[in-house]
């Protein structure tokens, strides 16, 4: 699988376990204090070939996501499952621990944001309400099963209303999507 697009990662052990499942550049974030000069490299790469964030699905992965798609707004993302970057021995998480088919499918399922400017959400915060992914006790639980469900990533819910409008989650996708979340928890 070839990568035209150049991919921001954390480290090197993440630049070792991209170009060990498919093949394309890397540019490493050296982690969450993301210097200037790595955001010009960025900005960069942007113009030239196109940039997929893929970080790790915790909070410094976020930061980063944040940071770069402030910066450099047009950015693709890619997302993984916390629960498919965990080490085998359970200590650490990240990129470079996931297997190399997990890697490939999250680069398959990569978003690009609407860079048209101001979106109209289509999912109202009510919307997210009723689903029970904010408000209610499994609210976090749920979001982050429909985080994997529509391969955008874990959020609270307020990040979550932001992502499905920036990533143009339609109500349709978005019904689906609660369906299947719905149905899992009755066949537990």
């Amino acid at each position: 699988m070839n990568i035209q697009e150049i991919i921001v990662v954390e480290g090197k052990d993440d630049t070792t376990a991209i170009k060990r499942a498919v093949n394309a550049d890397t540019i490493e974030t050296n982690g969450s204090a993301i210097s200037e000069e790595i955001l010009r490299r960025i900005e960069h790469a942007q113009q030239k070939r196109g940039v997929i964030v893929f970080t790790d699905p915790d909070y410094p992965g976020r930061r980063i996501r944040a940071i770069i798609e402030e910066r450099v707004p047009g950015v693709k993302h890619a997302f993984l499952a916390k629960e498919k970057t965990i080490a085998k021995n359970g200590k650490g998480l990240g990129i470079e621990h996931a297997r190399d088919e997990d890697i490939r499918e999250a680069l398959s399922n990569v978003y690009t944001p609407n860079a048209q400017g101001h979106i109209e959400a289509e999912i109202t915060m009510e919307d997210l309400f009723v689903a029970r992914l904010i408000g209610h006790p499994q609210s976090k639980n749920r979001r982050l099963r429909l985080g994997e469900i529509l391969n955008i990533g874990m959020t609270n819910g307020k990040q979550l209303h932001k992502r499905l409008t920036m990533f143009q989650i339609t109500v349709e996708q978005f019904g689906q999507a609660v369906a299947q979340l719905d149905q899992e928890e009755q066949n537990v």
